[in-house]
């Protein structure tokens, strides 16, 4: 039999000979080639020829970069995530130059990625990060695409400045202010939705639904089937919306927050720079007036962080995983913080059902 995974770009062949399961990988994208190949293996196999099912020696760490994860990273993100492109492309640079590079793809454990941190000792640990991250897809890739019979265990760097910090209302609003224009409106519409900053910044209008009292607004793709959803919108993120309608002359498409990019949206550089002027400024007029309120540095994801976690008393979390676009319920679990007076009020509430003698 010979197949294409969905997805997948080659085609795979599996038969069974003499009761044996085969099952062979090829680099070939069309289904004549793939055949032929399954034609060749069953014709060696008929000779005698067992060895043709002995596998290849896994490729170094540098090959499999540059023959398979790069040119993958390139057709998933090139269209939809360029970002996210740049991001395993930079990492993949870190990890070609470093001794990791020419080491065979089935010697790489924890042990290597520590090393790896090791002789790194001025970086940030987000710059590890970095590149640990990509070295960690990679293998997993390597595992699902057969190259790998194993998926190793790979340990980040610590001290990475965590996105988890829970702004408050005062700290969110006094921010909101500071803040310059698209990002204002973006982050408006996260604090209002809790929608990643880079679902925010890709809305178009054609997902966009503004009626009289109430709207709706559409994630048509993500990062998973999760991610695909549809939320309301609250009255801060109505008016945000309707105001840029306005603006842009009412337009039945395009993007919300279009910019001279050449992606032709607001992108990270783009938010992260006015994100960095509004602490900034608020912090320089902290300095000269201390009694003017300030807040503390934080990344732009906190703004996320935020939104979900002033959601999850009011939900269960079911409903705040589809809210969030979480593919996983462990995941949702971060951004429910519940507090002494919530478990108290959870075990009298269970009380109040328990009968008594």
């Amino acid at each position: 039999m010979v197949y294409r995974p969905k997805g997948r770009r080659f085609y795979l062949v599996e038969f069974r000979y003499h009761g044996k399961r085969i099952f062979k990988r090829t680099k070939v994208t069309h289904i004549d080639d793939a055949r032929a190949i399954e034609n060749a293996i069953r014709t060696e196999l008929e000779r005698g020829n067992y060895g043709i099912l002995k596998p290849k020696p896994p490729p170094s760490l540098a090959g499999f970069l540059k023959g398979d994860f790069l040119p993958f990273i390139e057709s998933r993100f090139r269209q939809s995530k360029p970002n996210s492109e740049i991001y395993y492309q930079r990492g993949a640079k870190m990890l070609l130059a470093s001794p990791l590079a020419s080491t065979a793809l089935d010697a790489i454990t924890d042990r290597e990625a520590g090393q790896f941190i090791a002789a790194h000792p001025n970086w940030k640990a987000a710059y590890v990060n970095k590149a640990l991250r990509c070295l960690r897809r990679s293998l997993n890739l390597a595992h699902e695409w057969g190259k790998l019979n194993r998926k190793p265990k790979i340990t980040l760097a610590k001290g990475e400045r965590q996105r988890d910090r829970v702004l408050s209302r005062e700290e969110a609003h006094t921010y909101l202010a500071a803040c310059p224009q698209p990002w204002k409106d973006a982050a408006t519409v996260i604090l209002g939705t809790g929608l990643r900053p880079g679902e925010c910044c890709t809305l178009r209008w054609e997902h966009i639904l503004l009626g009289e009292d109430n709207g709706l607004l559409q994630i048509a793709e993500g990062k998973s089937k999760a991610a695909r959803r549809i939320l309301p919108m609250v009255p801060n993120v109505l008016n945000v919306m309707r105001a840029r309608h306005r603006a842009q002359g009412r337009p039945a498409k395009g993007w919300v927050f279009p910019s001279k990019s050449k992606s032709g949206h607001l992108g990270w550089w783009g938010y992260l720079d006015q994100h960095k002027r509004a602490l900034a400024s608020l912090a320089k007029a902290h300095k000269a007036d201390p009694s003017l309120p300030t807040v503390t540095r934080f990344e732009p994801y906190c703004l996320r962080h935020s939104a979900l976690t002033w959601i999850s008393p009011h939900t269960d979390p079911f409903t705040l995983a589809k809210i969030a676009g979480h593919s996983s319920i462990a995941m949702t679990m971060k951004y429910i913080h519940p507090e002494a007076e919530a478990v108290e009020r959870a075990f009298k509430k269970m009380a109040e059902g328990i009968p008594t003698k």
